[in-house]
């Protein structure tokens, strides 16, 4: 007869995500009772705006194994296959997680990400500010934080195992996956477990450390980007971040200017 531990090992091992699977990887108990679980949903981030206008608590997760609509930032898509990827979106409270501002949850949400890759997958992935988290050179997830009420709801994209040969082709060559090669060494179960564990934990060593942490993977500091979020785009040095994580850029005319959002590209310059 199987024990409970041996369920638990098949579905943590399986290829569909699931609660039982990531039963190992999270916090407590209560944690699986807040997680809502879709074989297809339109928006992840959508779906969890809604639950939290309609009395969702601090630490809710939605998550889906395929997106038919799922968003990126400035309303763009984000390619979701089924079976492929981890689409969740956390509804939270920044004064749970100890941080002030959406921009710090987007930032913390960035480093748990590359924290728990590096640490389960060996890989060393690297952060493009504000929200991207890349892998030898591509994209492999997006976050998109956005404010509701008094909570923010953090949609977190991971591409896990989609070939180059199966994006579309718009995204070949720009996107990547943690396992493109495919023979994942971790399951998604175990992935997507870890990641919700690290964010509920929060940020106990504070926004300075958490910046920190931040800084050290930003791939872009010290070299030229172009700003496309501007009226008119131009070219800068990418020099620093604040303490509230915007980026300090220097203009080839010399002036310095500190950025709140928008677009930046390595490869555009």
């Amino acid at each position: 007869m199987s024990t409970l531990k041996d369920l638990l090992h098949t579905y943590e091992n399986a290829d569909a995500l699931s609660v039982p699977g990531m039963l190992p990887f999270l916090p407590g108990g209560e944690t699986a009772g807040k997680i809502f679980l879709h074989a297809t949903i339109g928006s992840t981030s959508d779906t969890a705006k809604e639950m939290a206008v309609t009395g969702a608590e601090h630490g809710t997760i939605v998550i889906a194994e395929h997106q038919t609509a799922g968003r990126g930032r400035h309303g763009r898509s984000f390619y979701s296959p089924g079976a492929q990827g981890i689409y969740m979106s956390l509804i939270l409270s920044p004064a749970h997680l100890g941080l002030s501002l959406p921009t710090l949850v987007t930032a913390f949400a960035a480093v748990v990400v590359c924290e728990t890759i590096e640490t389960i997958c060996a890989k060393t992935p690297q952060i493009k500010w504000v929200n991207d988290v890349f892998l030898d050179g591509k994209k492999i997830c997006g976050i998109l934080t956005e404010a509701v009420g008094e909570w923010v709801v953090v949609g977190i994209g991971i591409n896990f195992s989609t070939a180059q040969a199966d994006l579309p082709e718009d995204l070949r060559g720009i996107a990547g996956a943690i396992f493109s090669s495919g023979n994942p060494s971790v399951s998604r179960n175990r992935l997507a477990g870890e990641v919700i564990s690290r964010i509920l934990a929060g940020q106990p060593d504070g926004r300075e450390k958490l910046l920190e942490k931040y800084k050290q993977r930003l791939m872009m500091l010290g070299k030229k980007v172009l700003v496309t979020g501007a009226a008119q785009p131009y070219e800068a040095t990418a020099l620093d971040i604040d303490d509230t994580g915007r980026l300090i850029v220097r203009k080839d005319t010399g002036e310095v200017l500190s950025l709140n959002s928008g677009e930046i590209s390595i490869r555009g310059v």
